[in-house]
């Protein structure tokens, strides 16, 4: 999505003599919260949060449309958290409307814009496991294509270390955008905190960073994590959802832009 070196932009201002000066903009940290639309536990605790981040809401679930209005009531940014296929894993993980590698391209155009449809102000869209279809070209190239004309962008969330997302998103034009670090893949406030520090710390290095933590039965320890950890951190880097990144970094301008 951006320069390899990822320098620092400097952010030029006029002081009280009219003389300009050059003074560095923090660095930006996108989090993106997964597994909303569910009535999940860590729900309200992150839609309070007092910053902005990225709520990925799963489609076709009890709480799935509500959950997206009501983060964009709080400022959030909104994308749809798709199921899609692992290489390993409970089928009953994945969810309804999930995207499969059995599934003719029809049918998958056909399922995607039913998840864009039913998800409010969803601005894109990351993949919920998806390690077979992220490596897979024909789906992957599908869903993209979807995604391009309904204006959205694709966060791979980095599930398959092979995703084939990134090299397929430039060929057609659109931002590479993927996962940094997940933030809460040992489920103990201590850790998430801990990653959270790292996160910071790349974004320092690298003029920003992607987490992605989660909402469930160990969603209020993270969202009590990210609580603690957010005056510190706010020393040291802007939270951004993943929207601001990506036009700050590409020359990505969606058309037709959605509206509600």
């Amino acid at each position: 999505m951006a320069d390899p070196s990822r320098q620092k932009p400097t952010q030029v201002k006029i002081d009280s003599d009219g003389i300009m000066t050059g003074q560095e903009e923090k660095a930006k940290l996108a989090v993106i919260i997964d597994d909303f639309g569910n009535g999940q536990k860590g729900t309200q605790e992150m839609l309070n949060l007092p910053v902005k981040f990225t709520v990925a809401v799963m489609p076709f679930l009890p709480t799935s449309k509500k959950d997206a209005e009501a983060a964009h009531r709080h400022g959030h940014d909104v994308i749809i958290h798709m199921p899609m296929e692992p290489k390993k894993g409970r089928s009953s993980w994945l969810g309804p409307g999930a995207i499969l590698s059995s599934l003719t391209d029809e049918e998958i155009r056909q399922r995607m814009e039913e998840a864009i449809d039913s998800i409010p102000y969803a601005v894109g869209l990351n993949n919920h496991m998806g390690s077979k279809i992220t490596g897979d070209e024909r789906g992957m190239s599908i869903v993209l294509d979807v995604c391009r004309a309904r204006g959205l962008f694709f966060i791979d969330s980095k599930t398959n270390y092979h995703s084939v997302v990134g090299k397929l998103a430039v060929e057609k034009g659109m931002p590479s955008i993927a996962n940094d670090i997940f933030l809460d893949d040992i489920h103990a406030v201590q850790h998430v905190s801990k990653q959270l520090q790292t996160a910071a710390q790349q974004a320092e290095e690298r003029t920003f960073c992607i987490a992605i933590g989660h909402v469930g039965v160990y969603g209020i320890r993270t969202a009590e994590a990210l609580k603690k950890s957010i005056p510190e951190l706010q020393k040291k880097v802007e939270f951004v959802g993943i929207s601001d990144l990506v036009r700050e970094h590409s020359s990505w301008r969606p058309k037709p832009l959605r509206a509600y």
